[in-house]
């Protein structure tokens, strides 16, 4: 198993879209909470019994729609005790997913210092999985003002924010004029001239475009969708793909045509152990907490109605999550 952790799953969760993105039949699940069973021979600092997150591979074998599920050792977390498996199931894509777009692509101050100057961010998506991370891992990095955009899920994105130090939400649903003028509005309001940074937790429906209005021309948008062609958005903004999987492989193959312009070198798997540290005492501190969940019925089987449901949009401000041992037949 070299340095690898079998984990006994009790609970996971899922995104619809990596579903779609794989083409070969394989277990998809990658999030992850359980016991380790076992640790591989190169394993430092886990050992069986120990209650982990964790953040399996993606499109490899061993997945986490199973009673067993192995991750590597660097994108595996320790829990606390307060913590469930089922919060814990909601942490690891979403928390690395997060850490990625902030640190390795728009290089803000990562969560070990403290932004000294305002730094304003765009969050597109502040309700979803992703961007709610985005929210409190900015947060623990003093990067604000925080211009949260969101819609249905807006009274869990105040809980997130401080509006003592000028955050504030959008509703996207208002349409993209209004979203414009209220950003540089409420901007003006708190003596800032612009906004360079923005993390599209959604990268689709328009909102590339519109970062690439609302951002100052030398901004800079990180996306998350990887088959999207943000060729036009490029030629007004710096662009950049937060690409995950960087922690487990390294930095994404991006074919310049598609408009990423920015594409950072870097040891993945050294970020992905510095911040499965770094989350794993968020939430012993308490400062990181665990996104909103939904329990699917029936474990894995209700598996195709939850990754429906995900993909119809059906599921706003929350993730489903998966109790492995309430499969029936199992």
């Amino acid at each position: 198993m070299g340095r690898r952790i079998s984990t006994d799953a009790k609970s996971c969760s899922k995104d619809w879209k990596s579903v779609v993105y794989t083409s070969k039949p394989l277990n998809s699940g990658d999030d992850m909470a359980g016991i380790v069973e076992q640790v591989g021979k190169k394993v430092v600092g886990f050992r069986k019994g120990d209650r982990v997150a964790a953040f399996h591979q993606m499109r490899t074998a061993h997945g986490s729609f199973a009673e067993y599920a192995v991750a590597p050792a660097h994108t595996t977390l320790h829990l606390p005790d307060h913590v469930t498996f089922e919060e814990a199931a909601t942490i690891p894509l979403a928390a690395f997913t997060a850490a990625v777009g902030l640190y390795h692509c728009l290089q803000l101050t990562p969560p070990w210092e403290r932004a000294a100057t305002p730094t304003p961010l765009i969050v597109y998506g502040a309700s979803s999985a992703v961007g709610a991370f985005v929210l409190k891992l900015a947060c623990r990095s003093n990067i604000h003002p925080i211009i949260a955009i969101a819609g249905n899920g807006q009274p869990m994105v105040e809980k997130l924010i401080d509006r003592s130090k000028g955050d504030f939400v959008v509703d996207y649903r208002e349409g993209e004029e209004h979203i414009i003028t209220r950003v540089h509005q409420a901007l003006e309001e708190r003596g800032i001239d612009s906004v360079r940074h923005a993390f599209d937790c959604i990268s689709e429906h328009g909102s590339p475009e519109l970062m690439a209005r609302v951002l100052a021309p030398e901004g800079h948008a990180t996306f998350v969708l990887p088959e999207k062609d943000y060729s036009l958005v490029a030629e007004k903004i710096l662009t950049s793909l937060t690409f995950v999987g960087y922690i487990h492989t390294g930095p994404f193959p991006v074919d310049a045509k598609k408009g990423i312009r920015f594409n950072p070198d870097g040891y993945g798997k050294d970020f992905g152990a510095v911040y499965s540290s770094v989350l794993a005492r968020g939430l012993a501190e308490g400062w990181l907490s665990a996104h909103p969940y939904e329990l699917v019925a029936n474990g894995l089987r209700g598996l195709p109605v939850a990754l429906k449901n995900l993909r119809e949009g059906r599921a706003s401000a929350k993730k489903y999550v998966i109790r492995i041992d309430e499969t029936e037949g199992k």
